[in-house]
């Protein structure tokens, strides 16, 4: 079993001899603790027959233990106050709860038992199938996140990362118990297995209640890396006539989050689309009033990313919205972003960094993330200082990187008639 620690931020963490990390970052301010199950190998994993089964699965795991009924599992943490949540991501899943600190042993007994101990009963597998047949329909019936969806299925075509994590209805269907123990014996391993902890509590406690549940596994093997995908830059133009609003989505290769230039890519991110004072919000809402949605977001992973903006508006009005994007773009290239608007970035970023890990559970998020893609943990003054020395050159040199017409791809959805757009609309 090894150990190590972080001072500056009472970080300390331990692995166990079948590879489980225990991490936690003591809180004593406060009363509570977060505490989440991370597999370390989300949705990206999946073969395209697989795809969904990683979501199946997490859904899976809330209905039925060799010791507790799915009933049992959501009253033991709501009679105590609690929370119990779960998620799957592309690259990883999480099984969490937050309550108070004096019941982290009971709950954490529940987390562990849901995860180590599901039943995968036929019954249960098909009941769940209508469950997540409904959630997909609930999905697709929004259109900005089908927007999303066709845009990212494009953006990283025939790769793990371009598909839903909901998978599809005919994929859904297909599962049964063998598919979903198959999948769960490989992935579910000490070698994937990451315990992370926020709060009132010790570290030696939570390391001695993991070790009760987890000690005993075999060690197994960590899951190999999938190949880097390619970005593809598609224009789609997809007809449902049945919207009102035109939903556009438009995007960028990025750097992956590990990247040495992340924190320029935050920056930039933050003064292009990140805030109700940023070029896009102020230009095309406030200005033109062509949208009343409109922002960018960075989707950074383990070996690529994306920078994607979003608009909704009319279809007389989405040629305007795209070339207004594709001018924010030339300007940013050409022109090196003013010293206030860089200093209104960055303490915006800050701002929203701060404020964003004052919670357990944002805490408990940010250990599992770190070690996950970078295997050390940051105090919050290196972040800061990190966001702090972006200057304008940085900014401009990821903008003249990756803003080029030739990998620009771009999602419309909407009540189309007769809308055309091609890549001479995209010149920046």
């Amino acid at each position: 079993m090894t150990s190590a620690n972080n001072p500056l931020r009472d970080i300390e963490m331990t692995t166990l001899p079948n590879g489980v990390r225990v991490i936690t970052e003591v809180m004593s301010h406060v009363r509570s603790v977060s505490v989440g199950i991370w597999i370390g190998s989300g949705s990206r994993r999946e073969t395209p027959e697989q795809n969904g089964i990683a979501h199946f699965i997490e859904h899976m795991l809330f209905k039925g233990t060799t010791s507790r009924s799915a009933e049992d599992i959501a009253r033991s943490v709501d009679s105590i106050g609690g929370n119990l949540d779960a998620f799957t991501a592309k690259e990883l899943v999480c099984f969490n709860t937050k309550v108070l600190d004096q019941h982290l042993a009971q709950s954490f007994d529940v987390l562990s038992d849901l995860v180590l101990h599901p039943m995968f009963r036929d019954e249960d597998i098909e009941k769940e199938k209508g469950v997540i047949l409904e959630e997909i329909k609930m999905e697709e019936d929004s259109p900005d996140y089908l927007v999303h969806e066709i845009f990212t299925g494009n953006f990283w075509k025939d790769h793990p990362l371009g598909k839903p994590i909901l998978g599809t209805p005919q994929n859904v269907k297909r599962f049964d118990s063998k598919m979903i123990r198959e999948f769960y014996s490989e992935v579910y391993t000490p070698a994937n297995f990451l315990v992370t902890a926020a709060g009132n509590l010790t570290h030696e406690g939570l390391t001695a209640l993991v070790r009760q549940h987890f000690e005993s596994l075999p060690a197994g093997s960590a899951a190999p890396h999938d190949p880097v995908p390619n970005t593809h830059a598609r224009i789609s133009l997809r007809n449902k006539k049945s919207l009102e609003q035109v939903h556009v989505c438009l995007g960028v290769p990025s750097y992956p989050l590990p990247h040495q230039q992340r924190f320029a890519c935050y920056v930039l991110n933050t003064l292009l689309g990140g805030g109700m004072s940023s070029r896009l919000f102020q230009n095309i809402r406030e200005r033109q009033g062509l949208a009343y949605s409109v922002f960018s977001e960075l989707s950074p992973y383990r070996d690529t990313g994306c920078l994607s903006i979003y608009a909704g508006t009319s279809v007389e009005s989405a040629p305007k919205v795209v070339e207004a994007i594709t001018r924010e773009f030339r300007e940013l290239k050409q022109d090196m972003v003013p010293a206030e608007e860089l200093r209104r970035a960055k303490d915006h970023l800050k701002g929203s960094l701060m404020l964003g890990l004052e919670s357990t559970g944002s805490r408990m998020s940010n250990l599992a993330r770190q070690e996950l893609y970078f295997g050390k943990f940051f105090t919050m003054d290196e972040l800061l200082e990190s966001i702090e020395v972006v200057t304008a050159e940085d900014v401009q040199r990821i903008t003249q990187t990756f803003f080029d017409p030739k990998q620009i791809a771009l999602t419309i959805l909407g009540n189309l008639e007769d809308l055309k757009i091609g890549r001479e609309d995209l010149a920046c």
